[in-house]
């Protein structure tokens, strides 16, 4: 075998029995074991094996059918104490293994020493700039796709056993900032509310954006648009009524956005501001016009990207003001630098792919050496069954409303019941850990360039496929060992009769347990945590057959009773990583 990293022993020992058979057959000089042990699938039907290889790898250099082959290696292949049976399927190599190859797995999830296992060759740095909410505007439930996303990439990348910086963008300058201090000042809305002052100044920057629009082609149109440049002066220049007012104002959305990330449970390593980066990315924009990249244009100074067929990245507005662009070329600079990364992510929607593509593309003609090392990770939008939400227009969910009014849902339908049997903070912990599970779950379980719809009551059912859902499967896992007595300690005192799991649905179990691992690299090398999402569900649907048809507290024997006990846990552990891994936690009951 190479040096390569084979996390999964199962599928180290399929890859190396073939690659010896087919040395041994054929020879083939350019085959390597980590290209078989990278196409290993699992059969459509359980009954064709637990596990395949296609043989389409082999079948070229050899000029031979891929049926021709797989027959050949599999009378080259024997039973062992790992394979119990190998079969050609047309082009696949089926085997089908000995339950005490997985047990040695499934004991190593419930003692947590799987969790641990070396699933990378090399440890990068990397930041993933996510959730880069605007002041000045209220947070809503569209916003929570993004943090959610991003979040869920932090999890995955760590656990793999990489070093990731979580970065968040705020944008706290701009049109939309001084759109909100106009209303304020010139509207007579001061002072704020004592309290709630964040989602307060969010509704203001909806009112003004509507009443703007309404005077739009009026007399004040003029007036509006003057006011505006002259508050936009005085944040650029830092001083004077409006840009104390900001300083003030801006504290209000950062405090809002700190309570939806403490909500969430995400914490951030760095954040970087737009105002931070404002004044500095003007000059350094102008030192590369000064060396000749940056060109005018109509007044604004900018990359001529056309012959890339990517247009004209304007870099400084005519008016003398820089642009996001400006921005984001400045900061990669200073990313870079200051983390020394590896690799940097930007979780942003969609709508910005041209951006990043000119922002790539410049970093890539101004020679920066990481250019290659940055992504656009995209993803599109979320709606409500009415249809898309607008901040200016003020037709959203604000976020802080959207979660008192689920956790109480969650109340009424699940855990009043529980008052005065449960502490009312067990009640209350539970109720946010329901609410945060339907939120992330169903941000994530969609690929990333799928449009969500946030329908609540879809979201928090606990038998659909939702974060609930498996939130209950765990829970009622761990109500049952409790029940009977078993858990981490007992199991460790014991011999497991895995060969005792003789039901198909208890082997498929296994079968499923055994790739965690190679689902978790799989989803992060894709950026895909929908991946662990619909294998979570996979393995809830699994369980909750096997608890149906496989009985445990009246099993025939003790033997079979442990076994089933101790794929249970094995289940309840799994379903506890592969939820932190999209940032939920797992309630101890429900």
């Amino acid at each position: 075998m190479s040096n390569n990293v084979f996390p999964n022993k199962i599928f180290k020992h399929l890859a190396s029995v073939v690659f010896d058979a087919q040395k041994r057959l054929f020879s083939l000089s350019d085959l390597s074991d980590k290209q078989l042990y990278d196409s290993i699938v699992t059969p459509p039907d359980p009954a064709m094996g637990d596990f395949a290889i296609p043989c389409f790898l082999l079948s070229k250099p050899l000029k031979m059918a891929p049926n021709k082959v797989a027959e050949q290696l599999a009378f080259a292949i024997s039973a062992d104490g790992i394979i119990r049976a190998v079969k050609p399927s047309g082009p696949y190599l089926n085997f089908t293994l000995e339950n005490m190859a997985y047990g040695e797995i499934v004991s190593a999830i419930i003692d947590h020493s799987y969790f641990k296992t070396p699933l990378i060759e090399k440890a990068e740095n990397i930041m993933i700039e996510y959730s880069q909410p605007n002041t000045h505007k209220e947070l809503h439930v569209g916003h929570m796709r993004n943090l959610c996303y991003g979040n869920a990439l932090v999890h995955m990348n760590r656990y793999l056993g990489h070093k990731v910086i979580a970065s968040t963008y705020p944008g706290d300058v701009g049109t939309h900032v001084a759109k909100c201090l106009w209303y304020l000042k010139f509207h007579n809305k001061l002072p704020a509310p004592t309290n709630n002052k964040g989602p307060w100044l969010g509704e203001m920057y909806s009112k003004a954006s509507i009443k703007l629009e309404d005077e739009m082609g009026t007399p004040r149109e003029e007036l509006n648009r003057k006011e505006l440049t002259i508050i936009l002066k005085e944040l650029t220049a830092e001083k004077g009524e409006y840009f104390e007012l900001w300083k003030e104002s801006r504290e209000w959305s950062i405090e809002l956005m700190k309570q939806v990330y403490k909500w969430s449970d995400v914490l951030f390593d760095h954040w970087y501001f737009e105002s931070q980066v404002d004044h500095p990315s003007i000059e350094f924009a102008k030192k590369w016009q000064q060396q000749g990249l940056y060109i005018e244009s109509e007044g604004a100074i900018g990359a001529d990207l056309k012959d890339d067929k990517l247009g004209f990245c304007i870099m400084i507005k005519s008016d003398g003001t820089g642009t996001y662009a400006a921005k984001d070329i400045s900061l990669a600079y200073k990313k870079f630098d200051e983390y020394r990364l590896d690799r940097s992510y930007y979780v942003v929607d969609k709508r910005q792919a041209l951006h990043f593509k000119q922002i790539f593309k410049v970093l890539e003609k101004q020679n920066f050496s990481h250019a290659k090392n940055c992504f656009h990770l995209e993803y599109d939008f979320v709606e409500l069954p009415s249809g898309a939400m607008s901040s200016r227009k003020g037709n959203i969910i604000p976020l802080t409303d959207l979660t008192s009014l689920m956790e109480q849902k969650i109340r009424d339908d699940f855990l009043n019941k529980y008052q005065g049997e449960w502490p009312d903070q067990e009640i209350s912990e539970t109720a946010q850990q329901i609410a945060n599970a339907a939120i992330k779950y169903g941000m994530v379980r969609m690929d990333s360039s799928r449009k969500i719809v946030f329908d609540m009551n879809e979201w928090l059912k606990l038998d659909g496929e939702t974060g609930p859902y498996l939130q209950y499967v765990y829970a009622r896992i761990r109500s049952l060992c409790e029940k009977q007595n078993f858990d981490e300690q007992k199991m460790a005192n014991k011999k497991i009769a895995w060969n005792r799991l003789a039901e198909q649905v208890e082997k498929n179990i296994m079968v499923q347990l055994s790739t965690f691992n190679d689902i978790v690299k799989a989803a992060t090398a894709n950026h895909r945590p929908s991946m662990i999402c619909n294998y979570l569900y996979d393995l809830g649907k699994s369980f909750n057959n096997f608890y149906a048809n496989c009985p445990i507290g009246k099993a025939p024997d003790e033997d079979l009773k442990t076994a089933r006990l101790a794929l249970s846990l094995a289940v309840a552990n799994i379903m506890r990583e592969g939820l932190a891994l999209i940032g939920v936690k797992v309630p101890a009951r429900m």
